[in-house]
């Protein structure tokens, strides 16, 4: 069986590892990944071309009011708010983050426009979420809390990873390694996802494969790759550090198309 990761344990591990990650973000007020798609040329660019896609759902759909779940530090939400008039509220179950977003907010002027809550997302009304839906203990109970709240017509866009390994020991391994090291809860497959999407009130509208422009095998991913092969003995699980070899193990299952990264748009029935 997976392991399985409580509400708590994910708000501790993001309590502790959000500075870390937010001093790898390099200043786009991001901790998800870089997507190089087209028409991307630099780095500020690549952390906000899932945001652009997202805010041509809004602009399209005429949206008013967005909700982002998981909303870490706030760097999608403020972007997005600083181009498209909505409304926004950004939910987080860490403490930590909810006071960086906070202090974010405050400091664009969007305070009027935008709040941050400290909280359960699988409670609140939702639009979007964006390397937070892997976490949900309960994928099943996400979707049906979804389609309560929102009105008919309403959008869901989920980027996320999704599973597409087969059933072999090395596959199995490496997502093992990758859902200990990140807390993961509900990696799901593509059938499992367009599933739950149907049984709770959703159709699915579009899937965007990003896998391709993402950054894997840099540098620093062959420095932990060989740190991790000279001492892989060591209990990295069982310390704050398991998120790096968790990270290496999504890395080759990126390589290998084991997981896909993926942005999935459902509407409300």
């Amino acid at each position: 069986m997976p392991p399985r990761f409580t509400t708590s344990d994910v708000r501790r591990y993001y309590d502790r590892q959000t500075s870390g990650f937010v001093a790898l973000g390099q200043g786009a007020g991001a901790i998800h990944r870089a997507v190089w798609g087209p028409g991307v040329a630099e780095r500020e660019q690549a952390f906000h071309f899932v945001d652009d896609r997202i805010a041509q759902l809004i602009l399209s759909n005429r949206v008013r009011h967005i909700i982002d779940l998981g909303c870490g530090v706030g760097g999608s939400l403020c972007y997005l708010a600083g181009r498209a008039p909505i409304r926004g509220t950004g939910v987080t179950l860490s403490p930590v983050q909810a006071d960086l977003a906070s202090q974010r907010v405050s400091a664009l002027g969007l305070s009027d426009r935008v709040s941050i809550v400290e909280g359960d997302y699988g409670a609140l009304p939702p639009t979007y979420a964006i390397e937070s839906f892997v976490h949900a203990p309960d994928p099943r109970a996400f979707f049906t809390e979804s389609s309560r709240i929102l009105e008919p017509g309403g959008l869901l866009a989920i980027c996320d990873d999704v599973n597409h390994a087969p059933r072999s020991g090395e596959a199995s391994r490496a997502i093992d390694q990758f859902r200990r090291g990140w807390h993961i809860n509900s990696l799901l497959e593509p059938e499992a996802l367009a599933a739950l999407a149907r049984e709770t009130g959703f159709t699915h509208e579009s899937t965007l494969d990003l896998t391709s422009w993402l950054e894997i095998n840099r540098p620093r991913d062959r420095a932990i790759a060989a740190f991790l092969t000279l001492f892989g003995w060591l209990p990295l699980e069982r310390t704050r550090f398991a998120h790096i070899a968790g990270g290496r193990a999504l890395q080759e299952c990126l390589r290998q198309g084991w997981i896909r990264y993926e942005l999935n748009v459902f509407r409300r029935l």
